[in-house]
């Protein structure tokens, strides 16, 4: 049995154009792939991209790549990506890379990136995507945790890796460098390797990819993923995106976390899509839209950040006629933001979850444009069991009631699941309790079975006798106009445990002030619950943010602890009398 069908239905599957008949068609499918019998082993570089798309689509294009700031373009079909990874792969095979060695990639997104997952995918060699914005401690620390055999990176960090090397004590086998350094080998000697390589034999349970996680709640941790978990699971995500042969589809990532493997990479290239990536250092929004249109992409991803920055250009200046589907992920995006996407395109933005522990595992399917809930991030890929439970693992029926999110594993063990934090027994056990595999994640569920996210398990406030979780106050705030960007954490207090505390990022021309703070607490009174209402609000002009964009709300509560009275602009609900008389 080979895997070749599952993919072939999909393509088939997502090209559906009657949304019902595509719903249906896709519960069957993921029923059939969840309780099929896998092969032993699966080399997805040899037995999808090469034996189906490059034999069946040899001259379409694979990816599309453009320079933001040079305009530069590269374009590779089918054919020619295989290629280059095959020509990477016979080098690292000559400098005695062995099937279960490790290539970290330190690249910026270009080219190299794609060829280098797919050569180490048919090498049987685990990548290690890092992020460009690494500091030396934090690549030394990644030496430290898991011992690089190769490494990629972009001339710009070779001093910084090479500093990195040396006080973790590792010599890799390789180094290849875009650019040229001393001691590393420039990517053009690789173009003198044969085009043709072949495939390592890759058990299915092998691990492939090593994700170390963004590092919201703590140190990073080192997801392990599969032969089969990410190049088979994401056919979950490639179906809630709605991606087809042949079409356009553009994620807005770096390749240092998950959501690039995810967006950038499987999601199009299991389907015969066509991947886009766009080069830049500093994110011009309106150059970057101006891509988007000159690319005709048909389905674009980006996360909230964007989104929020993106709708307050003048959209109608731009040709968005060939988008047909716009997605996000990351964190909830707020309502009024794709309201306001939606009257510019034509499209509603559908929001999706899943973690760098799994594949696309909640969302809203094509098949849900123009019945979403504005603000709610789906239901459930058909890939996965996912229910809420409380703490003891006891599942959670009745709507509206915040538990973690789960994944059940007795009924089957979903395909895209990761295998274990590697080398890490405790966080493992920690995370796969009960008969369940814990997310960390917060949400509820409605009556009509449209799904709500709460927040990190760490991230909810505890105030009083409540629970609170930041994103419906985050939320509220953001419709304010003066309002660009926030986040709510919930602050030490003798009398309640904590407050609810809100950073806020003011839109440009608007200034932090008394009365603006005022104004802010009564647009929350108006709309929230009373012990939902922040207590403290807090102008800032940046907040912290992991690589892939999302809020670090555990170092905004660390800070808390190391402020001193006067190093901050913040205002306090009972500072205002005119408000004791509307809610205490």
């Amino acid at each position: 049995m080979t895997l070749k069908s599952f993919y072939k239905e999909v393509m088939a599957l997502n090209g559906i154009q009657d949304m019902g008949q595509r719903e249906i068609q896709a519960k069957a499918f993921f029923k059939k792939l969840n309780s099929a019998e896998l092969p032993k082993t699966f080399n997805w570089a040899q037995e999808i991209f090469e034996d189906i798309h490059v034999k069946e689509r040899p001259e379409q294009l694979a990816l599309i790549w453009a320079d933001l700031h040079t305009d530069e373009e590269e374009q590779y079909t089918y054919t020619q990506l295989a290629e280059n990874g095959n020509k990477m792969l016979n080098y690292l095979r000559k400098k005695g890379v062995e099937k279960g060695d490790n290539l970290y990639m330190l690249t910026p997104i270009v080219p190299q990136t794609w060829f280098a997952s797919f050569a180490a995918i048919k090498g049987g060699i685990v990548s290690v995507p890092t992020a460009t914005t690494m500091t030396e401690r934090e690549i030394q620390f990644r030496f430290e945790a898991y011992p690089p055999d190769v490494i990629i990176a972009h001339e710009n960090l070779a001093d910084l890796v090479d500093d990195a090397l040396v006080k973790a004590g590792y010599t890799p086998k390789a180094k290849i460098i875009l650019g040229a350094k001393e001691g590393w080998t420039s990517y053009p000697e690789i173009a003198k390797e044969s085009a043709q390589a072949s495939p390592a034999t890759i058990n299915r349970e092998d691990v492939l990819f090593c994700f170390f996680t963004s590092g919201t709640t703590g140190l990073p941790k080192r997801v392990g993923h599969s032969a089969t978990s990410y190049p088979l699971g994401h056919l979950s995500t490639a179906v809630i995106i709605g991606l087809e042969p042949g079409c356009v589809h553009h994620n807005l990532s770096a390749p240092g976390w998950a959501k690039w493997a995810w967006s950038s990479f499987f999601s199009p290239l299991n389907v015969g899509g066509t991947a886009t990536g766009f080069n830049f250092t500093s994110l011009d929004i309106k150059k970057y839209l101006s891509f988007v249109a000159k690319y005709k992409v048909n389905s674009f991803c980006a996360p909230p950040t964007a989104w929020r920055a993106f709708v307050g250009l003048d959209l109608a200046a731009y040709d968005f006629s060939a988008l047909k589907y716009s997605l996000s992920a990351g964190e909830p995006l707020n309502p009024e933001v794709i309201d306001q996407w939606r009257k510019a395109t034509g499209t509603e933005i559908r929001d999706f979850y899943g973690q760098t522990e799994s594949t696309a595992m909640i969302g809203n399917p094509p098949w849900m444009e123009g019945k979403m809930r504005l603000g709610s991030f789906g239901y459930p890929s058909f890939m996965y069991d996912v229910i809420l439970a409380d703490d003891e693992g006891k599942e959670i029926t009745e709507p509206d009631i915040t538990g973690h999110i789960v994944i059940r594993l007795s009924n089957w063990r979903a395909i895209g699941l990761f295998q274990e934090y590697i080398n890490n027994e405790a966080k493992t056990s920690e995370a796969f309790k009960h008969g369940l595999y814990f997310t960390g994640d917060k949400a509820t569920f409605d009556k009509d079975g449209y799904w709500w996210f709460v927040g990190r398990a760490d991230d909810v406030i505890k105030t009083s006798d409540y629970r609170v979780g930041p994103f419906e106050v985050e939320s509220t705030l953001i419709e304010h106009p003066a309002v660009m960007e926030t986040a709510v954490v919930g602050v030490p207090d003798p009398n309640r445990h904590q407050l609810v505390k809100a950073f806020v990022i003011l839109v440009p021309g608007h200034k932090p002030s008394k009365e603006l703070a005022l104004e802010l607490f009564k647009h929350t009174i108006d709309v929230l619950a009373k012990f939902k209402i922040p207590r403290i609000i807090e102008f800032v002009e940046v907040l912290p943010k992991t690589i892939s964009g999302k809020i670090r709300r555990i170092e905004l509560r660390e800070n808390e602890e190391s402020k001193t009275e006067g190093q901050v602009t913040e205002f306090f609900y009972h500072q205002f009398p005119e408000l004791s008389s509307k809610n205490k």
